[in-house]
């Protein structure tokens, strides 16, 4: 059986759903179906030094990359709009039993369902938490006229829609598109553990051995919920701790929560660890005594499913699908979205 994934990105600037679609494609060349994985070699503001318009095995997945249109006008960039890649679909499409599409409201997933349609093979599409409540409300004009026009025609002439929590799944039924959701988790391959990581963590830092690490690592981005928990950890300022704040955003946005910490008066106690992979990483996420995700919104959260596989107790807010196994198996802390919370 011949199986095609397209995504808009794999770069590492994109975050968990594209190490998901990686992780996914990875299991199933390994389970035996032929799979290819197509993708832009789009990686945030910048590109991935890959090669382009050939196979190669990408950390474990058979993938094909096609160049992105890159001007200057950072937007027009993000949509991944590719020649090449709509030429290789159109070619190829019919080659393949089923086409498993990921997001929504990018080039390369319209017109990978589109042409799906035109050439009549099966599509199902994973569509990020871009059909989520909170999503949705972000620049309402835009997405609704988008959805309007194009998308909800694609979706609605899926085979189905791949759903990675009930929570995502349940948000996504108020638009009552016609194809079944299914729910499939994330899946997250087994690492080695991290050893003596709450030493080597402090030490590397220059923190005192007994000192309580609260980690951030995510998007630096408006949905993260960052603005509730930097004053939230504020009103604690007789408690020793220190927060990590790992991942890359908007230069507008992070000089924005640089100064939230410096109100807050948090600049001795924050250290910004940038963009993360790695051993760095697993080092930070297995070292840390808890991570917090405060998100308004989050169709899984891979990151809460990495700490929890190493052992760090986890901080998420009701908008993170993962929160519900969280309180069910008493994994860390589900507050509400809020300050005192």
């Amino acid at each position: 059986m011949k199986i095609l994934h397209v995504i808009p990105s794999l770069g590492p600037q994109r975050g968990g759903p594209s190490q998901a679609a990686l992780d996914l494609v990875a299991a199933l060349t390994q389970a035996g179906p032929d799979v290819t994985l197509v993708a832009t070699d789009d990686d945030g503001p910048g590109v991935l030094d890959v090669p382009l318009g050939k196979t190669i095995d990408y950390h474990g997945a058979p993938t094909l990359f096609f160049p992105r249109f890159s001007p200057p006008v950072g937007a027009v960039a993000d949509f991944a709009f590719s020649a090449s890649l709509t030429r290789w679909l159109w070619h190829n499409m019919a080659r393949y039993a089923v086409v498993h599409v990921h997001a929504l409201f990018s080039y390369p997933s319209t017109a990978a369902m589109a042409i799906a349609r035109l050439r009549r093979v099966p599509y199902v599409n994973r569509p990020l938490g871009i059909l989520n409540t909170w999503s949705l409300q972000q620049q309402t004009r835009k997405k609704q006229a988008y959805l309007t026009l194009i998308e909800r025609a694609n979706l609605n002439h899926a085979s189905a829609l791949h759903f990675t929590a009930h929570q995502e799944a349940a948000e996504a039924a108020a638009l009552r598109l016609r194809p079944p959701g299914v729910v499939i988790p994330n899946i997250l391959p087994a690492a080695p553990p991290v050893t003596d990581a709450h030493r080597r963590l402090r030490q590397a830092l220059g923190l005192p051995a007994d000192e309580p690490v609260i980690l951030f690592l995510s998007r630096l981005h408006p949905k993260k919920g960052l603005d509730y928990l930097i004053p939230a950890l504020a009103q604690l300022a007789d408690r020793r701790f220190t927060l990590i704040l790992a991942g890359q955003g908007d230069p507008d946005y992070t000089a924005h929560l640089q100064a939230l910490i410096q109100d807050a008066g948090l600049q001795a106690r924050t250290h910004w660890a940038g963009f993360v992979q790695g051993e760095r990483k697993a080092l930070l996420v297995a070292g840390a005594d808890l991570l917090a995700l405060t998100s308004h919104s989050e169709n899984f959260g891979i990151v809460v499913l990495e700490a929890l596989a190493a052992g760090t107790p986890v901080l998420v807010t009701p908008g993170v699908a993962l929160a519900p196994v969280v309180a069910r198996h008493r994994l860390g802390f589900t507050p509400d979205l809020d300050v005192a919370a």
